[in-house]
């Protein structure tokens, strides 16, 4: 397969002045959003079933079209899989029958990991698949690791793997984990072999774009969210 997605168009060449500031100010000032009821009722739904699986979790935030909680959940069959996505158009693609161990819920990520990070979970794995990278400099606080919501997703612990094709991403991505938790995140070249997780991966390298992926071992800390 041969495709020509294009490029990250930025225009930073390098991490961007103002992250070290936002993070300390996520870290250090309360979020007062209020939770969104669709969510709560998604989460209610998705906390049933992790009860049922009685299973260690792993958590695919922002799933897309759901197939890497599918190819998660067939790579851990002994973990429950949870995959979160906004878009109810997304999560109803056809890509096969959900494996027992996986689940696809409608919600959003902000409130999601805020009442994960509520209710006690600890994912022993958590993806974050090519995330929008937003690569305008105006646009820091839209990136995760730029957004109000940054403490409850360092806060969750485990192990988190992120992927992307913009470099720069990730090793913001590693500055604010290191800022948060003290943690030195590892980034490396990502060489797909064979089975893609999403259909971004398999996009971007038929289209010879480099791919990244962070690592980091998370503790579970639920105070790094001031309250």
């Amino acid at each position: 397969m041969h495709a020509n997605s294009r490029a990250i168009v930025t225009q930073q060449t390098a991490p961007h002045e103002d992250l070290s500031r936002r993070v300390s100010r996520a870290l250090t000032h309360p979020w007062r959003k209020p939770l969104a009821s669709h969510t709560r009722i998604a989460f209610g739904a998705a906390r049933a079933w992790l009860h049922e699986q009685d299973k260690p979790l792993i958590l695919d935030a922002g799933c897309g079209v759901g197939l890497s909680t599918r190819r998660l959940a067939a790579r851990f069959p002994d973990h429950a899989v949870i995959g979160i996505d906004r878009s109810a158009d997304r999560l109803s693609r056809e890509h096969g029958e959900l494996p027992d161990n996986a689940l696809l819920i409608r919600a959003d990520l902000v409130d999601f990991w805020r009442l994960a990070l509520q209710e006690g979970w600890q994912p022993a794995r958590h993806y974050l698949l090519y995330p929008n990278p937003y690569p305008k400099p105006a646009h820091l606080k839209m990136r995760w690791h730029g957004h109000p919501v940054f403490p409850a997703l360092a806060g969750l612990g485990g192990e988190l793997e992120a992927r992307s094709n913009w470099r720069l991403y990730l090793e913001e991505l590693a500055l604010a984990l290191a800022q948060a938790t003290g943690r030195e995140p590892h980034l490396e070249p990502c060489e797909p072999s064979g089975e893609y997780l999403t259909p971004f991966e398999h996009k971007y390298h038929a289209s010879g774009q480099p791919l990244w992926r962070l690592t980091v071992t998370l503790a579970h800390r639920p105070a790094l969210l001031p309250t």
